[in-house]
């Protein structure tokens, strides 16, 4: 149902110089869901979150976030600024910063709220991503890669977002650390509510926390659940989903 869609992207076409990567696609996404992006190199998944989010202007486009038309009112984004949050890859933190002082810049650029009242929204959501207390006067390079993305995911979450964007968040874990990080931001999303979008290429976070999948392929999306797109024709996603990775993948979830 169209009330249901928290993110409405259509006619969507993005060109570089004479090169389209994206030529009058479709993509939506529901309210509580968590939305796998994946494609080849080049297929413009980064580019698609950051013409939504408004980092870039594609050459055409319709697009409609939690109910702003914002493609028709670019201000739309001025009104939208902390109802989502977006998780780099490897965490993208400040280095001259502390844990804590990342958490708390996205409060700061908001302002209204008191030092105290900050530095107990910053110890809730670094607990809330599962690092330790001592982890807040920390500086990133005293801290893991895992112990990073989490850090990351504290700051995203820092204004109480609707919507998280994710980029490759579990790129350059090991399988243990991928699968603890993949389980939490399944359960961020069923308690809290979060509607999150992942590019990734990992196909066991595919299998294990996407409720649909959306697929860049031939300048536009293919969307479906994992055992929808094995039985998809289309060769590219053939070959995606049906590697010695993926059908193992896949026997995880359905035995």
């Amino acid at each position: 149902m169209v009330d249901d869609l928290v993110i409405d992207v259509r006619h969507l076409t993005t060109r570089f110089g004479s090169k389209t990567i994206h030529d009058d696609l479709t993509f939506q996404v529901r309210r509580g869901e968590v939305m796998g992006l994946v494609g080849g190199s080049g297929t413009g998944k980064s580019v698609l979150l950051k013409s939504i989010v408004g980092l870039m202007r594609p050459h055409a486009a319709d697009i409609t976030i939690l109910g702003e038309h914002v493609s028709a009112d670019p201000s739309g984004y001025d009104r939208l600024r902390g109802r989502w949050g977006m998780l780099f890859q490897d965490g993208a933190l400040f280095s001259s910063l502390t844990v804590g002082q990342n958490v708390q810049v996205p409060m700061l650029e908001r302002g209204g709220m008191s030092q105290a009242l900050i530095n107990e929204l910053i110890a809730l959501k670094i607990d809330m991503v599962g690092l330790p207390a001592d982890a807040c006067p920390k500086y990133p390079s005293e801290l893991s890669g895992g112990m990073r993305k989490r850090a990351g995911l504290a700051r995203s979450l820092a204004l109480d977002p609707e919507i998280l964007f994710l980029d490759e968040p579990t790129a350059g874990l090991d399988p243990i650390g991928a699968a603890a990080f993949d389980h939490l931001i399944r359960d961020l999303s069923d308690s809290l509510g979060l509607t999150v979008v992942m590019i990734t290429h990992d196909l066991d976070s595919l299998a294990a926390i996407c409720d649909r999948i959306s697929v860049l392929i031939d300048k536009k999306v293919v969307v479906g659940t994992m055992a929808e797109l094995t039985a998809h024709p289309h060769p590219w996603i053939q070959s995606y989903f049906h590697g010695e990775r993926a059908r193992a993948a896949f026997a995880e979830t359905v035995g």
